[in-house]
């Protein structure tokens, strides 16, 4: 193929020149000799480029270059020639990383596929396991079902999260890594000294967020979840992220719980987009006077779960701190947040 024949001692220059004109071939590796360097070409340059780099018509030269392996840069990578070009198309290139675990979502029609693409995922993740949704979240504890396709089948994993760290098994606990900057944002709403209570807890990825801040020294956050295995992982949690004495694990239906509950909040978490309305009015009646309510919902709009909180906080006033969209649950659908502060 087509090289450029270049003294070392100009080599770099000549490099750059290149590059800048789109001429060097990057599928090529530059061959080096003891005294020249050799530049693999996509197209041969015409006599003015050759004479504006000070070099000369002969210093083209007819060379053999070894071909430049390129790292997989994604799982079509890993996955070409081995999945029909038409099938590419359905695989979805999204999936979720939790810690060592892999959890892909792979279409019917990519059922023969599935443990290529299981290992596929493994080698480009270079983690330890890797799953396929099986079914949608379901039940009251919030599960899915997961099929193992590739690597060791163990689904118990610890996630690191900005300064946490989340034990946790994907097949018997709700865990979303999507939602890290959502409750970052939390996080940095919370004062020292504030009584949280976390309706909807799960492992406790929001109060682990919290209850780690250094400047957060006085809080007390009730953690609560109807799942004994969430509970089971949030107690190993509390002792994972040295926070005993910060979060207060309370097993059982959050109606329920909170009855028997004498505690006034000054902020009250609730993530449960799908059915966290239903509980808005238990909600309204354990936040104080002025209290912060951090409350979630599938939606496609704003309007609608704001006046779900409204209706429930009547005759309170309520002031709508901020209103955003935490990410995409389907076409025109979003899973929103909306902070209010209620008097």
């Amino acid at each position: 193929m087509i090289g450029l024949k270049v003294p070392k001692k100009e080599a770099n220059h000549i490099r750059l020149f290149l590059q800048e004109k789109y001429l060097l071939d990057h599928n090529w590796k530059i061959k080096r000799s003891e005294d020249y360097v050799y530049f693999p070409l996509n197209t041969e340059p015409d006599t003015d480029l050759i004479k504006e780099m000070g070099l000369f018509q002969g210093d083209l030269v007819e060379t053999e270059f070894e071909e430049l392996k390129k790292r997989p840069r994604n799982m079509e990578d890993f996955l070409q020639g081995k999945i029909p070009p038409e099938k590419m198309e359905d695989f979805k290139k999204s999936f979720d990383i939790i810690g060592d675990v892999v959890i892909l979502e792979i279409p019917e029609d990519l059922e023969e596929e599935k443990y290529l693409i299981g290992e596929a995922a493994l080698k480009f993740t270079k983690r330890r396991s890797v799953y396929r949704k099986k079914s949608a979240i379901k039940g009251v504890i919030r599960t899915r079902e997961l099929e193992h396709l590739a690597g060791k089948d163990d689904s118990e994993t610890i996630h690191r999260e900005y300064d946490s760290r989340i034990m946790l098994d994907v097949k018997d606990v709700y865990f979303s890594p999507r939602l890290a900057t959502e409750r970052r944002i939390i996080g940095d709403e919370v004062q020292d000294g504030e009584v949280i209570i976390d309706m909807f807890t799960g492992v406790g990825p929001f109060a682990m967020n919290i209850a780690r801040r250094s400047k957060l020294k006085s809080i007390t956050i009730y953690a609560v979840d109807i799942n004994p295995a969430a509970i089971h992982y949030l107690k190993e949690n509390i002792k994972l992220n040295k926070v005993q004495g910060k979060v207060k694990p309370l097993l059982g239906d959050v109606a329920t719980v909170l009855k028997d509950l004498d505690v006034q909040a000054d902020r009250i978490i609730m993530n449960l987009p799908g059915t966290a309305c239903e509980f808005l009015p238990v909600a309204v009646n354990h936040l104080k006077s002025g209290g912060t309510l951090n409350y979630y919902q599938f939606s496609r709009d704003f309007e609608d779960p704001v006046e779900r909180i409204k209706k429930a906080a009547y005759p309170r006033q309520v002031e709508v701190l901020d209103m955003r969209k935490v990410k995409s649950r389907s076409p025109k659908v979003w899973h929103v947040a909306i902070d209010a502060r209620i008097q």
